[in-house]
């Protein structure tokens, strides 16, 4: 097998990871600039709505029916459009003259994330084999934690670069990756399964299998093939809601769900106004902001290393369980008045936590349990349910979080006591109902989760 094409293309798609993560962090750093300039003397609902969470709702929508294009157009003509619509949203945010142009932006480049979330996932899973198909999935999260990564170390070295326009160099910088990615999608060929399943075109798909290096092409056509007819005699529909789909539809839905009721969205949006309440200067946060990012890193890499070994099911086990310690301990940490460093440490482990387990696991599951034929719509759907908790939690934190206007001002603590009983529910599921998918071709993994 041509490990390095295949890797090269993997890569490629999985830098729209790179720019999904930097998209949804650099927002940290224009927060409280962007309150200052725009928002100060209008209520948390507004601030919340038009410039934390609208990026997530473009996120959503994208995520909605970014299934759509990607199974009729293919994988690859997506790919490029959203490097397009990253590129809009770098300039448009950048330049904006008032919250209500900033919002529109944000939301464009949200609608590219949500349907890189989609479309990413599903060209890696289609173009791997099943020995290395967790590990190359997986590179997209390991992109999205690099890109929060530089997010946060570009906010912190960009901070008095340009006075009170600051966070204006820190969101269109977002364009030079942006316009790299959109380039080198170029180089990449189309899914040979999409190719198969929607186009029947048998040439194209196994003159890409070729090129992966596949040993024997026919015999891997024929399988496709086998697994399409057997969904055609069956009567499956393109749709995921048919009872056929039930289990691997609830499975896609709960491990989106928890992802979210975790808090991560949560603590990375708001990571240097959390290390603020904590008792650090602003500066202090946002450098601190760079050792979550960092961490974030590190235990990604980890959890690509372990999920061809021990498997989706054992990380997310290990995951629920650093999640639960974590959590409470932050929770104990602000009831407490503990030394800010104290909590910046259970921060890390919490972030670590979700590296080693749902950061790793969550794209490469939902991308490998649906069938070809309903694939890239089960992927929408197990977006959509990842972004739709995303945004709404991002929109009500203010109301809770706010200094001056929360509900919680006083009393930071409940909120991770309640992701932290979250992460008690996901132990339960991932114990009683999710399968071990590891090291298992697609097709035979259809004919293990679909029911006849």
């Amino acid at each position: 097998m041509n490990k390095n094409r295949l890797f090269l293309w993997s890569m490629v798609a999985a830098l729209a990871g790179f720019i999904f993560g930097f998209d949804t962090v650099v927002i940290s750093g224009a927060n409280l600039p962007i309150k200052e300039l725009w928002t100060k003397d209008l209520s948390p609902w507004f601030h919340g709505f038009f410039i934390m969470s609208m990026a997530l709702w473009g996120t959503l929508a994208g995520a909605l029916f970014g299934g759509i294009p990607t199974q009729i157009f293919g994988r690859k003509k997506v790919l490029l459009w959203i490097g397009i619509l990253y590129t809009l949203s770098a300039f448009g945010t950048a330049l904006a003259p008032n919250p209500y142009i900033f919002s529109i932006f944000r939301f464009i480049g949200g609608i590219g994330i949500g349907v890189s979330s989609v479309v990413a996932p599903t060209y890696i899973s289609e173009i791997s084999t099943p020995a290395m198909r967790g590990r190359l999935v997986a590179m997209y999260q390991f992109n999205i934690v690099f890109g929060i990564l530089i997010a946060f170390l570009s906010n912190y070295f960009l901070a008095g670069f340009g006075g009170a326009d600051d966070w204006r160099w820190m969101l269109g910088v977002l364009a030079i990756p942006s316009i790299i990615y959109t380039l080198l999608v170029f180089v990449v060929p189309e899914s040979p399964r999409w190719l198969i399943t929607k186009k029947n075109d048998l040439v194209g798909a196994k003159k890409v299998l070729s090129l992966i290096g596949i040993a024997d092409v026919d015999a891997e056509v024929n399988t496709i093939l086998k697994a399409n007819q057997h969904d055609a005699a069956s009567g499956a529909s393109s749709s995921i809601f048919n009872k056929k789909y039930s289990s691997i539809f609830w499975l896609a839905f709960w491990v989106a769900c928890f992802n979210q009721l975790s808090g991560i969205n949560f603590i990375l949006y708001y990571a240097p106004e959390i290390l603020e309440r904590a008792g650090l200067a602003k500066q202090d946060s946002l450098a601190n902001s760079i050792a979550i990012g960092g961490t974030n890193l590190i235990f990604t890499f980890v959890g690509v290393y372990l999920i061809d070994r021990l498997g989706r099911k054992t990380l997310l086990l290990l995951g629920s369980l650093g999640y639960i310690i974590s959590l409470s301990a932050v929770a104990w940490a602000f009831k407490t008045s503990a030394p800010p460093n104290l909590l910046l440490t259970f921060l890390l482990l919490f972030i670590a936590s979700h590296a080693i387990g749902q950061g790793a696991v969550i794209w490469v599951f939902i991308s490998e349990i649906f069938p070809n034929k309903i694939r890239a719509m089960g992927q929408s759907f197990g977006a959509s349910v990842h972004w739709v908790f995303a945004a709404v939690i991002t929109l009500i934190t203010p109301y809770f979080l706010d200094k001056d206007k929360g509900v919680l001002k006083d009393e930071p603590w409940k909120i991770f006591v309640f992701f932290a009983g979250m992460m008690v529910l996901q132990l339960i599921w991932v114990l009683m109902k999710v399968p071990e998918t590891k090291g298992v071709s697609l097709e035979e993994l259809e004919k293990k989760l679909v029911k006849d």
